[in-house]
């Protein structure tokens, strides 16, 4: 008899519903938020299981990672899609929501999220630190400036790296002798010195990986694409063959446009913004780099220079984000480097 498994992971305990073929249940339990545990428990009530689905969260990527460890099929499935399965039934419980899992693992109807390699994963976790980093160091800048403006003071703009040093300086001085605003400055410049400087540290770890990195240092011929772009590219694609081209790459980052069809209304949106956010974000950047900074003749900067012409910079930019994801895909899949082009000849007189 053919067994299929669902379980609804929390942070202590996770529900196992066991059904057969026919989607009767067979087995309903519960077992610690540990793959060993659920492991123990699947082979005590599961022995013949065909698939074993849970959906993706917190603990999901470790637990799916670890239970196929020890032979185990399991399937991580997204969460929207079985939150959609789930929502129809008439209670929320954990273990109702464990045997809906178990019924969409008998049916097959789910998306299966890709599991990260470790090595992605660990890269992914520096830009994560690295990104949340900047926010905090943006949020402490932004709050001591706004602590001055009540008092009247106004700080100039400051550059990167060891200029923030001057920000910090300046700010010192012109507290004044006013205890409460010396000593809440302080504090803010104390916690603005200390992200300054782990900052610098994740950079610098960064930096000297991507340049040990093959692939990240062909990614980096590409105008426009430093080495934190290319590590983030590296992270968040993982591996290239579970993708069918590169304009699936486009669409997986969230840099291609919604549809929406129904009977005659037939259109195309603004872009999905689905996936990695901050990849997202890094590749627009460099988009504007491309048609603002980069003054060597590319076709990828002329064919973006004339968009912007006709679309206006915004959109251009998008577009020229999304042939980004592209050109980057393919000098992964082709083992090349960023082919520059001739410039054209201008006509003489």
């Amino acid at each position: 008899m053919k067994l299929y498994v669902g379980l609804d992971v929390s942070l202590e305990t996770t529900a196992i519903c066991v059904i057969d073929e026919h989607g009767r249940q067979v087995t309903m339990t519960a077992a610690a938020s540990d793959p060993q545990a659920i492991a123990m428990a699947l082979r005590r009530h599961a022995k013949k299981v065909v698939r074993i689905v849970l959906e993706s969260g917190q603990l999901s990527t470790w637990l799916t990672r670890e239970l196929r460890a020890l032979d185990l099929p399991v399937v991580c499935v997204d969460a929207r899609q079985a939150h959609r399965a789930l929502s129809g039934r008439l209670n929320k419980s954990d273990p109702a929501d464990a045997e809906g899992l178990a019924q969409l693992a008998r049916t097959g109807w789910f998306r299966e999220v890709h599991i990260k390699s470790l090595t992605s994963d660990r890269l992914r976790a520096l830009l994560s630190a690295r990104d949340r980093l900047i926010r905090i160091r943006k949020e402490l800048e932004g709050q001591v400036r706004g602590t001055l403006k009540t008092f009247g003071i106004k700080l100039g703009s400051f550059g990167r790296g060891r200029e923030r040093e001057g920000f910090r300086r300046q700010a010192r001085t012109v507290a004044g002798d006013d205890p409460a605003l010396k000593a809440a400055l302080a504090a803010l410049l104390a916690a603005h010195q200390a992200v300054c400087r782990e900052f610098e540290l994740l950079e610098a770890l960064l930096r000297r990986a991507a340049r040990t990195h093959e692939l990240i240092g062909r990614m980096m011929t590409v105008p426009g694409i430093g080495p934190i772009t290319a590590a983030a590219f590296v992270a968040v694609i993982d591996t290239p063959d579970r993708f069918r081209n590169a304009a699936s790459v486009a669409a997986y980052i969230g840099l291609t446009p919604r549809r929406y069809q129904s009977g005659e209304v037939d259109y195309s949106g603004r872009i999905s913004k689905c996936g990695d956010s901050m990849l997202r974000a890094y590749l627009y950047e460099a988009a504007y780099v491309v048609l603002a900074r980069v003054s060597r003749f590319s076709s990828l900067k002329s064919w973006g220079v004339r968009l912007a012409a006709r679309k206006g910079s915004r959109k251009a930019a998008v577009a020229v984000a999304r042939k980004l994801a592209m050109i980057l895909f393919r000098i992964w899949t082709d083992a090349t480097t960023f082919r520059w082009g001739q410039q054209p000849k201008t006509a003489t007189t």
